[in-house]
């Protein structure tokens, strides 16, 4: 799995001219899923991500976490995290799953993040042609890969 996470003041996402996800404070993560994840790279990123320290303490230092803040997280499928341009100016998109394998785990993914946050989160529609607004609060921007855990 491939994430950006951006720390942002307020971020939503709009399909077919509707506001279907929104957050103030917190974290938008766009989220790649390739058919090699699975459960091990889900709460490894699920733990990753929300415990990670991005947001000001009071001395102005990057020292708190989302969960720390009481913040939000706005989840995006986004399968281009997952091309490749290695060969010519097309990208491939090879290694990213098919709908039948990462649907389930994205649900998994917001299930696990959910846990981790302790309250509901925000999120796309898979497969959508989804419009993403974001204020990015920094600018802060973190790029994971499961797999590298990097």
């Amino acid at each position: 799995m491939r994430v950006v996470i951006q720390r942002v003041l307020e971020a939503s996402v709009v399909v077919d001219e509707k506001v279907v996800g929104a957050i103030g404070n917190g974290l938008l993560v766009l989220l790649g899923i390739e058919d090699a994840d699975n459960l091990e790279d889900i709460t490894w990123l699920s733990n990753k991500i929300t415990g990670l320290r991005l947001f000001d303490d009071t001395e102005g230092v990057m020292n708190l976490s989302v969960k720390d803040i009481g913040g939000d997280i706005l989840l995006i499928s986004q399968f281009t995290l997952l091309a490749s341009t290695k060969k010519g100016n097309r990208p491939s998109y090879i290694k990213a799953s098919k709908p039948p394998i990462a649907m389930p785990l994205y649900e998994q993914m917001i299930l696990a993040l959910s846990n981790d946050l302790g309250k509901p989160l925000q999120t796309g529609i898979f497969g959508a042609d989804m419009k993403v607004s974001l204020i990015n609060n920094g600018p802060v921007t973190i790029n994971i890969d499961s797999k590298n855990k990097e």
